[in-house]
């Protein structure tokens, strides 16, 4: 079986998708999935799928929405295996359980490891293979196709930000490789999507400059500026301001793989 959740969801094996098509069992089974092999209370479910206001036959839906995920669960596999299902989406006495094997494709524990192999190396190739690998696994937003509640609103964020600060530390580790050039379309794309991180447009304006494009590097800083200033009212960080100097004056210290600026 394979599991994604870095973009659509995706539960199935093979051609056959295991992916119930009605929003609340699509919600719940995301929550069990994010949650893998932990248990989630049927308080917890409870707050994600109606958000503190419940109906009164709330443990009986759970009970059939369980039901429903099982008998998909199963769909992938021979005649009677409705009690493998079981085993696989368990019931207890705290909640509910979804079992993901160590054998299992699950894109979001593979984007975890390679991002945390991507941090911990000593070496900046090796760093962006291990972080591309990573990023190469994001086919769009955390669960794209699904309504999210609290539960599953929180952590989509926590994820998201985790995304981005994979895609910097990318970025980063190949703009010290000197591949300035061919990141200028990643980064381009990134900062248009991500106006207010200074860290981001720095990155940008740093390879701009890089590239001979002085002039570019230097409107993407008033641009910042610009969008700093109309939506927090705050001016850009000193070190933001610095970049922006040395880009005026061409400081030769740009030019190292770690500017000191």
């Amino acid at each position: 079986m394979d599991f994604r959740i870095l973009g659509d969801l995706r539960v199935g094996a093979g051609d056959v998708s295991c992916v119930p098509s009605a929003p609340k069992p699509r919600q719940l089974l995301s929550l069990l999935l994010l949650n893998a092999n932990e248990f989630v209370s049927t308080d917890a479910c409870a707050e994600e799928l109606w958000d503190g206001n419940p109906p009164r036959t709330m443990t009986a839906t759970l009970h059939t929405y369980i039901r429903q995920l099982r008998k998909l669960l199963a769909a992938p596999l021979e005649a009677d295996s409705l009690p493998h299902a079981r085993g696989r989406l368990v019931t207890g006495q705290r909640g509910y359980l979804l079992k993901v094997g160590e054998a299992e494709f699950f894109d979001l524990r593979e984007f975890t490891k390679l991002t945390k192999e991507g941090r911990a190396a000593q070496d900046d190739s090796v760093a962006s293979d291990l972080l591309r690998q990573a990023l190469d696994l994001c086919r769009g937003p955390v669960l794209n196709d699904v309504h999210p509640g609290p539960r599953l609103r929180s952590r989509i964020n926590a994820l998201d930000e985790a995304r981005r600060f994979a895609a910097e530390q990318c970025f980063a580790a190949e703009l010290r490789l000197g591949r300035h050039h061919g990141l200028l379309s990643d980064l381009c794309e990134a900062a248009e999507q991500d106006p207010l991180n200074e860290s981001l447009q720095g990155l940008y304006m740093l390879a701009l400059f890089r590239s001979g494009r002085q002039v570019q590097a230097l409107s993407v800083f008033r641009r910042t500026r610009e969008t700093l200033r109309a939506s927090l009212g705050l001016e850009p960080s000193a070190r933001i301001r610095r970049l922006n100097d040395a880009i005026l004056t061409s400081d030769p210290r740009l030019d190292l793989p770690c500017p000191q600026i």
